[in-house]
């Protein structure tokens, strides 16, 4: 449960297109965490978004609805009809590049990563031009919002006006370290993406059957995903979609995680990984780099280097034991109380607007 804030309540218009009930995208889940947070610290928080209201939300709900394609793109458009007199802030997750007359005292846009860096990763050329045209317009917001904040130092490398580094945040309250009895009796390896794409699943599989299995016959690779093929391959178990609680238990009880994106803006998985006490082994992407410290509290391996990095791992319990330690650690900067503590104070500092840091 969130704190009770020390700040006057506030009014607070949140804009995601993405939210759990209609999506997987990280942002969504981002967003509804954090509205959450500061609903329950007494804010009153309406979230506009294309995806239904989120089953139990604490937080209040504008449904912009979308149909065909461009979805997106006419979202950005729509929100230029919405109402946002009467709220102190208006905090965009994306899609805010057309709302460039000032709508609220206070408009924070926060960048979960680079569209022009999943564009140099991402398979296709229509893809390619897609998160092209997308990487514009988080440029023009940049400019639009009086405060932008990013969630890894990296991503300002495509940003080139931002004021804040705020990370993602994860609820340590649910993402807990277990005990060792709770530990799943033979070595398990978890995953937490798709089969297709840049998060690499179907690269995974095939390192673990090339290079785990050899070493460890009685691993398993448990994959929460729900693109992959019926027939995934030897010592593979798919979970598809898993509930909170459900996903919240996979963390405590594998024995280690692994998520071979080739691009993350931050990596959420990683940071709740972490804050559940498992140890960590990821491809050097930028935000994998970022929440493990650089390596420091997690195992870093290139794409064909990965199955053997998990096999040492996995055979190695006195590193497990160190690398648990050390993420569980590093998972503290990531807490979502923090996290909200550190946009209340941005919400309620007076702002200098065009100041860039």
């Amino acid at each position: 449960m969130g704190e009770a804030s020390t700040a006057a309540p506030l009014r607070i218009a949140m804009l995601s297109y993405y939210l759990p009930s209609g999506s997987k995208i990280g942002v969504g889940f981002q967003a509804h965490e954090l509205a959450t947070e500061l609903a329950r610290r007494g804010h009153h928080v309406d979230m506009f978004s294309d995806c239904p209201p989120v089953p139990g939300a604490v937080y209040g709900h504008r449904h912009v609805a979308m149909s065909g394609s461009l979805r997106t793109f006419r979202f950005a458009t729509d929100l230029r009809k919405q109402d946002f007199t009467g709220y102190d802030v208006l905090h965009a997750h994306g899609d805010d590049y057309w709302l460039w007359r000032r709508r609220a005292p206070l408009h924070v846009r926060t960048v979960h990563g680079s569209c022009f860096e999943e564009a140099r990763h991402i398979r296709g050329a229509k893809e390619k031009l897609r998160m092209l045209l997308l990487g514009f317009t988080e440029v023009l917001a940049s400019v639009v919002a009086d405060r932008v904040v990013v969630v890894s130092p990296q991503t300002r490398r495509w940003v080139p006006r931002s004021h804040d580094v705020i990370p993602n945040g994860v609820d340590t309250t649910r993402f807990t370290p277990g005990d060792a009895a709770g530990r799943a009796d033979h070595p398990v390896v978890l995953f937490v993406g798709t089969w297709h794409g840049r998060k690499r699943g179907k690269d995974l599989a095939a390192a673990f059957a090339r290079d785990v299995l050899p070493r460890v016959p009685e691993a398993e690779l448990w994959m929460v995903t729900r693109d992959a093929p019926a027939d995934p391959g030897p010592g593979i178990k798919v979970l598809g979609r898993l509930s909170d609680e459900d996903l919240a238990d996979a963390y405590r009880r594998a024995w280690v995680f692994c998520l071979p994106s080739s691009y993350e803006g931050f990596g959420i998985p990683y940071a709740e990984a972490m804050a559940s006490g498992l140890p960590v082994v990821a491809t050097p992407n930028v935000g994998a780099r970022y929440v493990s410290d650089e390596g420091r509290a997690a195992v870093l391996a290139e794409l064909d280097d990965l199955g053997t990095a998990l096999a040492d791992v996995l055979l190695d319990a006195p590193r497990r034991a160190a690398l648990s330690a050390a993420g569980l650690e590093r998972s503290r900067t990531f807490s979502l109380t923090a996290v909200a503590d550190a946009y209340e104070r941005l919400y309620t500092t007076p702002q200098q607007h065009g100041d860039q840091s």
